[in-house]
This record gives C-alpha cells, sequence and structure tokens, in this order.
C-alpha cells in the first residue's frame, strides 16, 4: 500500500497513478456503518416495473425489455486478447463489458440513477394529486391529462451532459418544463439535443460545479421547481445501485459464479460520484467481500481520488493541488466530488488509478477494432483496468491480504461502459480521428 504523500504528489503532477484504499473494511461492517440498507434499493427496484408499461409506450426501443431500462453484458475477448498483447501483464480472468453505454431513453449510466429519480417524483406528485394510484395501469401517465399536470412544475439539473440528457430526455416525455445547467464547455451536440427535446439549457463560463451552485439557487427559489442533485440526491444513488442486482442475474445467465474463489473485479469510471457510488453500494449489498471495486479518472480532475485519499471529501478540489480540472472526457470533467457519496463509499471501494486523456481514443479505436463497439471517450477510462492493477506496485499485497493469490485465474472482470449510444455519427468519427499523442 503507497503512502499518502506518494500518491498526491503523483497526483499533483498529473501522472497516471493506481491508489489502493487503506479504508476498505470487511462489507458487513463497512455496510454496518451506512445509514441506507437493501430495504432502500429495493423500494427502487420494485417501483421502475411498475413505470415500464409508460415507458414502453413512449419509447418503443424499450419493448424487448418489456419497458424495462437494462444493457447487456458482454464478454469482450478480442480486447482482453489486445490488453495482453499490448499492454502485459494483466490480470487473469475473463473480461466483461457492461454496456450502460447502450441504455435506452439516454444512452448512459445516468439512464439509471437520473430517470429513476425523475420517475420516482413524478409518482410522489401524481399519487398526491389523485390523478394515478399505486394499482393502475401506469401507462396512463402518457396521457394529455397527465403532462399537462406535470406542465405546471419544472425539472433543473446541473451537469457534464449525460446526466442531464437522462433527466431532460424523460422530464421533457413526462411533460414537464426542464432546465439543464451546464458549463459553456460541454459537448456542443448533448445541448444541441436536449434543445431539440425541448429542454432549456442554460450554459455558464465557469465548470460543472459552477453549473450545479447557480442551477441549484434559481430551482430553490421556484417552488415549483425540483433540483435533481447529483451530488446529494440519495434517489439517484438508490436508482444507480439497482444495477448490481441486475448484473448478478446477468452474471449468473452467463454461469459465471462470484463467490471466494471466484472473484469479481469492476471498474467504474468516476465524475462527481453518484454512478459509481451507487453502483458500488449495490454491488457490496450483493457481493460483500467477493466484489472488488475500482474507479478510474483523468489525470486532471481525479477530484474522488483526492477526496478519498485525503478525508477530506468535497472539501478539497483538484485545483488545491494544482490540476485545470480540463479533460476530454467531458462526463467525468468534476473538479470536486460528491461529499455525501464519498461518505457512504470510503470503506467500500478498492482503490482508484488515473487515466492520460491520449489513452481515451486510443482504446476506444481499440474497442471498436477488436469486438465493434463504440462507447464514447469518458467511457474508456474503465477499460485498462486489468492492466493498470496487474502492473501497480501494491497490487501483490491487496491479492495478499484479500486471500486472492492463487484465484485469479477463476476471475471476472466487468468493465463499466457508462456512455455512447447517442453520439451523433459525425461526432464518433470525429472522435475515431483524435488523436493526442
Amino acid at each position: 500500500m503507497q503512502e499518502i504523500d506518494s500518491i498526491l504528489q503523483k497526483v499533483a503532477a498529473a501522472e497516471p497513478c493506481v491508489w489502493f484504499s487503506p479504508n476498505l473494511r470487511p462489507a458487513r461492517e463497512a455496510l454496518a456503518a451506512i445509514p441506507y440498507t437493501r430495504a432502500n434499493v429495493r423500494d427502487a427496484a420494485e417501483r421502475l416495473p411498475r413505470f415500464a408499461p409508460y415507458i414502453e409506450r413512449c419509447f418503443p426501443e424499450t419493448a424487448a425489455d418489456g419497458g424495462l431500462i437494462e444493457s447487456p453484458l458482454t464478454e469482450i475477448p478480442h480486447m482482453a486478447a489486445f490488453l495482453r498483447e499490448t499492454e502485459s501483464p494483466c490480470l487473469p480472468g475473463r473480461m466483461f463489458l457492461k454496456r450502460d453505454s447502450d441504455l435506452a431513453v439516454a444512452g448512459s449510466v445516468k439512464a439509471r440513477g437520473g430517470i429513476y429519480e425523475v420517475l420516482k417524483h413524478a409518482e410522489t406528485l401524481a399519487l398526491k394529486e389523485g390523478i394515478l394510484h399505486i394499482t393502475d395501469d401506469y401507462a396512463v401517465l402518457a396521457e394529455p391529462q397527465c403532462k399537462a399536470f406535470f406542465n405546471q412544475y419544472e425539472i433543473a439539473v446541473g451537469s457534464t451532459g449525460n446526466l442531464g440528457l437522462s433527466i431532460g430526455i424523460m422530464s421533457a416525455a413526462l411533460g414537464f418544463r426542464v432546465t439543464v445547467h451546464m458549463s459553456r464547455d460541454a459537448r456542443q451536440w448533448k445541448k444541441d439535443l436536449l434543445r431539440s427535446k425541448g429542454v432549456c439549457v442554460m450554459e455558464y463560463a465557469g465548470d460543472y460545479s459552477e453549473a450545479v451552485r447557480q442551477g441549484r439557487a434559481l430551482s430553490d427559489a421556484d417552488p415549483m421547481s425540483y433540483f435533481v442533485d447529483d451530488e446529494n440526491s440519495v434517489d439517484l444513488f438508490m436508482g444507480y445501485a439497482v444495477a448490481a442486482e441486475r448484473l448478478q442475474g446477468q452474471l449468473s445467465a452467463e454461469g459465471i459464479p462470484v463467490d471466494a474463489e471466484h472473484p469479481l473485479f469492476v471498474y467504474l469510471p468516476c465524475g462527481v460520484g453518484g454512478a459509481p457510488g451507487g453502483i458500488t453500494f449495490g454491488l457490496k449489498l450483493v457481493y460483500g467481500d467477493n466484489v472488488h471495486v475500482f474507479y478510474v479518472e483523468p489525470v486532471q480532475c481525479p477530484c474522488m481520488l483526492l477526496g478519498l485519499a485525503t478525508g477530506l471529501n468535497s472539501k478539497i478540489c483538484v485545483q488545491d493541488v494544482g490540476l485545470t480540472g480540463k479533460t476530454h472526457a467531458d462526463g467525468l470533467a468534476v473538479g470536486r466530488p460528491s461529499g455525501f457519496v464519498g461518505s457512504v463509499v470510503r470503506a467500500l471501494v478498492s482503490g482508484e488509478f488515473t487515466i492520460e486523456d491520449y489513452r481515451l481514443y486510443d482504446l476506444m479505436r481499440a474497442l471498436l477494432n477488436t469486438e465493434d463497439i463504440f462507447i464514447e471517450p469518458s467511457a474508456c477510462a474503465c477499460l485498462p483496468g486489468p492492466t493498470m492493477l496487474a502492473a501497480a506496485p501494491g497490487m501483490d499485497a491487496y491479492l495478499t491480504a484479500h486471500g486472492l493469490s492463487g484465484r485469479m485465474d477463476n476471475a471476472a472482470h466487468v468493465l463499466w461502459a457508462t456512455g455512447g449510444r447517442l453520439v451523433p455519427e459525425e461526432i464518433r468519427n470525429e472522435y475515431i480521428k483524435t488523436r493526442l499523442k
């Protein structure tokens, strides 16, 4: 395990690094200290099927899954071979891509938490008004009178892009007025797509944190406005946590056991922390100590690594250590982590690693060439996880400490692809041609 000073030096120098968290605790102990339980996740998991008839009616692309928004789990043996040939060493075991990049409606992991919170808010309002009953077919929410009711209300969010897409698309479909607050340097195509859905996009000269701050203030001043807070929302967090049970079903269907003899490693790109945090919480509830979760961030904005490693959570930002916070990974361009998420996952996360921007494009092309799968650059941050861990000085100690020595041949590695489905063809071509080194 590295000393904190050594890691912080590498972080401040924008050097790629791997950090093994000294804060990791046995799952039972760590979960007992968190004020949320499996019941919170179960509540979210049971609410989503109630909305399935509505989602299937309004988004026909979900018909094959009965109105549930879920992504495939795909084994990627050719990409695994590429990584082993070009970046050896590589951790043994089978590699899978969790393709939240293909999630219906919003095309990113944000379709989980973001859409869930919008649906829960809509249900609360409709039940209170009496235009919906818990036993109704929720497809009724697509009727004009329901949309007119929701149009009295606004939903607002601050976003680097993908959360805004999930909130904007679903909220507008229900009939809500929607405002998405974004930094000016967020991807233009995402702003254009939102505006095409009737969403108001407000741009700010500052970064993501500034967009959130101003968006929250404007929403708080309007009693008819509801602000989706990616940094502090429990509802958002639980929507993401449902993904763990979904993954469990998929691994079981593939005949992939997860137990002491068959460890599971999961690699999650991280921005402010909401999506990876919720997924981590869900995974630990399902698999306990048999799952090992690592986050990955760009070298110029490793805000969650800083928050967790220093224990300062949201009281530190990347600019405090001399970093710019600028990255081509727009979905991860966050300078200050969620204090709420950091406090929840502090003892659950195994560690983090950081990655240089040029590698995102190289890995994107490699995945496309080897598996014919496109994901956006931000999502590619997860791809070198097994190779970076294998080469990390502290990995042998980690394996020994967790009783994994001699068991890694049985491991499953899930690389979590967080976005890409909605990227326009011309932007895909632009990404494919981009070379930073």
